[in-house]
């Protein structure tokens, strides 16, 4: 995956090995030699990933870590932060900046590659959801900010631990309870696997040495499953297999924690995850809420007519291969101005949701119901012929008549429908500019239907 990767470090010999590192693998360097400059730099150029030093005049690595973070514009961009420091309380505060990854002098080439390989990934991911998350314009979420759980993103949540020794089993899960997560154990794969699969799972952690299996195996078993695919890894492995986690870091690890294990790098680390995984959650449901947005009736919940529009002819096309009829019904309520004019436009309202509560529920689940405007409605029956698709609105006619509509303040009346019913069958061509199209067919037996006194279903022909 090519890229371009942004080093800001004020030592040239260390910029020049680096770049030179990074070049050799294909990626796009772009070069900052202490901090303002880098500040300066990304008002202009967004690199998909900044290696930064934490040692720097004037303006250290972490408080540049911090302000790229708190930027809007900046603040999705990975951060590894990379110094001669080894204490594990720097590696925390860099984590704690900001910082995605820690990486200490002299830079283990496996390590690095694997990290930016690792890091370039979810940033696609992120950046694919960013583009589509058309309803919500805010900034990334702070570090306090909250969700819709009522607790901090990098708090709460539940913990799945893929661990079999009882000592580490014992530090992680007094480590984590500080952050009011729920821990779960498991000892192998296959029951790790399991129960991810409920999907309440915030963060795995797996171990590379398991007693009888690799621990590696975890990252495809979650990686290759849809409800999975994105849940975050993070391992548990020594410094002297650093081999090893770059293989699951491109197996699709997002980070790792080296024995033995720091009780405050593991806060830092899990936060990190926590927080990337409900901004991940939140930048889908925005899409798909702003998808639903655009292609329901936000009144009814049926779809609208930009729905039918796009997905009816891939439907036709469809069935018609398939050799399957495809029977429309189109429903009008009876007198329904009376409604609004008599007991005003909130019981409209309440009729329209409580009538398509109604037909939802004497529907298959296959069927779909649109609004097509006002008081009128569609229904589209796939594997339908003509006198099934008849006999189905008689069903639902019965049951939209059989009980009134209440109003909250305890008033009722008592609604009819008519309905059109027409089909379209494999050796019908819609396309014959001469042949009235299925909607037309069906509207005019709607208007039959009206004609012969309304409360009634009528079938085209």
């Amino acid at each position: 995956m090519s890229a371009r990767i942004l080093i800001v470090d004020d030592t040239p010999l260390n910029v020049k090995l680096l770049a030179a590192k990074l070049a050799h693998d294909y990626y796009v360097v772009s070069l900052a030699h202490n901090g303002a400059e880098a500040l300066t730099l990304l008002e202009n150029e967004k690199p998909d990933i900044i290696l930064l030093d934490a040692m720097m005049p004037e303006i250290d690595g972490f408080e540049t870590c911090r302000r790229i973070k708190s930027n809007p514009r900046t603040a999705h961009i990975p951060v590894v932060m990379i110094t001669a420091l080894s204490d594990v309380s720097d590696r925390v505060k860099g984590l704690e900046a900001g910082a995605d990854d820690f990486l200490t002098k002299p830079i283990n080439d496996i390590a690095l590659m694997a990290r930016v390989r690792s890091l370039l990934r979810l940033k696609s991911i992120m950046d694919e959801w960013r583009s589509r998350d058309t309803s919500s314009h805010q900034s990334s979420p702070s570090a306090e900010q909250e969700d819709e759980f009522g607790l901090t993103e990098s708090q709460g949540g539940h913990i799945l631990v893929l661990e079999d020794d009882p000592r580490e089993r014992a530090l992680i899960e007094k480590t984590l309870t500080t952050l009011s997560a729920k821990v779960t154990f498991a000892s192998t794969i296959a029951e790790a696997a399991t129960l991810a699969q409920k999907g309440d799972i915030d963060l795995v952690f797996s171990s590379t040495e398991l007693q009888n299996e690799d621990g590696l195996l975890i990252c495809p078993q979650l990686r290759t499953n849809e409800n999975t695919r994105h849940l975050p890894i993070l391992l548990l492995a020594h410094d002297n297999e650093m081999p090893r986690i770059a293989k699951g870091l491109d197996l699709g690890a997002n980070d790792y924690l080296i024995r033995p294990l720091d009780a405050n790098e593991m806060l830092a680390r899990t936060r990190t995850q926590l927080r990337q995984k409900r901004h991940y959650q939140r930048l889908r449901n925005n899409y798909e809420q702003t998808l639903s947005l655009a292609l329901t009736d936000p009144l009814t919940g049926a779809f609208n007519r930009r729905y039918l529009d796009t997905q009816f002819p891939r439907l036709v096309t469809r069935h018609a291969s398939l050799g399957e009829s495809i029977a429309i019904l189109i429903m009008d309520i009876d007198h329904f101005k009376d409604v609004n004019d008599t007991y005003g436009h909130a019981a409209g309202d309440l009729v329209l949701k409580e009538l398509i509560g109604r037909t939802i529920q004497a529907l298959r689940p296959t069927d779909l119901v649109v609004r097509m405007g006002g008081e009128e409605f569609a229904i589209i029956m796939l594997e339908t012929n003509l006198s099934i698709g008849k006999a189905i609105g008689e069903r639902l006619r019965e049951r939209i008549t059989a009980q009134p509509f209440t109003f909250k303040d305890g008033q009722s009346i008592s609604m009819t429908v008519s309905m059109g019913v027409a089909s379209l069958t494999p050796h019908i061509q819609e396309k014959d500019p001469a042949k009235l199209s299925v909607f037309e067919r069906a509207d005019a037996a709607l208007y039959q239907a009206k004609q012969n006194g309304r409360n009634c279903v009528v079938a085209e022909g």
